[in-house]
């Protein structure tokens, strides 16, 4: 089965997730891309158990994020999540954070994975998750660059 072009989630700000300013606190973000990537590999018919199982290990080796509007406690929010590229040791995955209300663009993210064996030393995606994680055009500007002089992901 291949996994959907976007998939997305949803999710209601709790007031745990706020800071003393009433905006989610920065790194919950992460939290919920982590979130928006398992369930995106779900749709697909893949989980993180089995790829774990096959002895397949994704570690996160790259993230951008871009915060362009605060979201406060008790906003319904939906997280928007899609494949970018798939290499043969790694994949890439886009992300929107979105006020579900009024579809204002909240957040844009960037994580790419990287495959490992059981011994966490890089490896080659299986042909089978390469198949299955098809690669579309971004459905947003991501617009993030990911370090001082690297504009690999600038997109404006």
């Amino acid at each position: 089965m291949a996994s959907p072009d976007i998939s997305e989630i949803p999710i209601r700000v709790n007031y745990s997730e706020t800071d003393q300013m009433g905006v989610v606190y920065h790194a919950r973000y992460l939290v919920w891309l982590d979130i928006a990537r398992t369930e995106h590999l779900r749709a697909g018919g893949m989980s993180y158990r089995d790829l774990e199982a096959a002895g397949l290990r994704l570690a996160v080796g790259e993230v951008a994020l871009r915060y362009r509007l605060p979201a406060r406690f008790d906003d319904p929010l939906r997280v928007r999540c899609w494949v970018r590229e798939v290499a043969s040791r790694r994949v890439d995955f886009g992300y929107a954070v979105e006020h579900a209300g009024d579809d204002r663009l909240l957040a844009t993210a960037f994580t790419s994975l990287l495959a490992l064996d059981r011994s966490m030393k890089l490896t080659r995606l299986p042909d089978a998750v390469r198949r299955t994680l098809r690669a579309v055009p971004d459905p947003v500007r991501l617009q993030l660059t990911t370090g001082p002089g690297r504009t690999r992901l600038d997109e404006s």
